[in-house]
């Protein structure tokens, strides 16, 4: 056989082709009912500081969603134990873990600390497990990631997040925020100054909505897996032939 010809075999005998399925828009958009409700998006920080700029801008951001038409929530870490410190039965967990379920869409945002996200934040995230009663608690959603720096502006942190979001099976949005300087950036209320970071601030939050409203509904479909469904089929198959022994 010449090499022309084996570059033209395209068979596929590895593929189960029952599980195989060829992403078409019809499928993607049929049969769908449009949720109704207010896009749902859980906010987390990454500092407990008494003037946390990471948590100033997490609150900027749920006034902003809120103008935006959805239904922004925000956890507070303040008394999160450490990952396997306590099991899932802490309050605080619990709490964690039924906001990850409710969410359709989440914004994380962090200092950047020794040119990485905190702690405080990766906590959060470490507490909430790929599966969680068969359901994955983050697949699907959409993700925002936003950072505040002592100093010049960086990426460090939300560099980190995307990796940690992409792992979560998370659909991170392109755009992101990294407010540098973040003690020049805020009145004494609170409130953020209005400047070229808030701007992007608004601007990654827009974005956040436009993706949730058009994946949330899809969710299921734009995760499925062809591995996943070749794997259920597996543990099907293994059940029937251990009954037939």
């Amino acid at each position: 056989m010449s090499q022309s010809d084996t570059t033209a075999d395209n068979s596929l005998s590895n593929i189960e082709e029952a599980h195989f399925h060829v992403p078409l828009v019809y499928d993607f958009l049929n049969n769908t009912i449009n949720a109704a409700h207010k896009p749902r998006i859980l906010l987390l920080y990454g500092s407990l500081r008494e003037r946390s700029f990471s948590r100033l801008v997490v609150e900027e951001s749920a006034r902003l969603l809120t103008a935006m038409g959805a239904e922004p929530r925000i956890f507070n870490p303040q008394d999160l134990p450490q990952p396997d410190t306590y099991d899932e039965t802490h309050p605080k967990v619990k709490e964690l873990r039924e906001l990850m379920i409710w969410s359709e869409g989440q914004v994380w945002c962090s200092p950047e600390r020794h040119g990485a996200m905190t702690g405080i934040l990766k906590s959060q995230i470490d507490w909430v497990p790929l599966n969680l009663g068969g359901v994955r608690p983050t697949q699907g959603k959409t993700l925002a990631v936003m950072e505040v720096s002592g100093g010049s502006q960086s990426f460090n942190a939300v560099n980190q997040m995307r990796v940690l979001g992409r792992w979560m099976r998370m659909l991170t949005i392109p755009n992101q925020s990294s407010v540098a300087k973040a003690f020049l950036e805020f009145e004494d209320d609170g409130r953020m100054k209005p400047s070229a970071y808030y701007n992007r601030i608004v601007d990654v939050l827009e974005e956040l909505v436009k993706f949730t409203l058009l994946t949330r509904d899809h969710k299921e479909y734009l995760v499925d897996r062809y591995s996943e469904r070749v794997e259920s089929a597996e543990q099907v198959s293994q059940r029937v032939n251990q009954r037939s022994l």
